[in-house]
């Protein structure tokens, strides 16, 4: 339950974070382990655990979700070298929070996607 992520703790003010967007929907902040010189986490207000978790009549979260995030990389000057986005579904997939979230990746070349096998 996002309520008790740090996420929620977040969203709550309980807990500091560097909120570079927020508005009724989604709240967006600068992850504390970057992956890249521009790492930021997009998420909603609503309480979704995973993407699976995603109901149709919630879709339009995930595209609240982009929006945001391709109008901070267009705010921050990003959009035109290109930026990365990326979800991560349960512990396989890389989600360690478990209230979906979306990142933002960018400010430098960040090469191929996944693991060759």
């Amino acid at each position: 339950m996002q309520d008790e992520t740090i996420f929620g703790k977040i969203i709550r003010r309980e807990i500091p974070a560097d909120i570079v967007h927020e508005d009724e929907h989604v709240i967006a902040f600068r992850d504390i382990a970057p992956q890249a010189p521009v790492h930021v986490l997009f998420v909603p207000k609503t309480t979704i655990a995973t993407l699976n978790d995603v109901t149709p009549d919630q879709s339009d979260v995930l595209g609240t979700l982009v929006l945001a995030a391709a109008h901070y990389a267009r705010r921050e000057g990003l959009a035109e070298d290109g930026y990365r986005v990326v979800i991560n579904c349960n512990q396989a997939g890389g989600q360690t929070v478990f209230q979906l979230h979306l990142h933002l990746l960018a400010g430098a070349p960040l090469g191929r996607f996944g693991t060759s096998r």
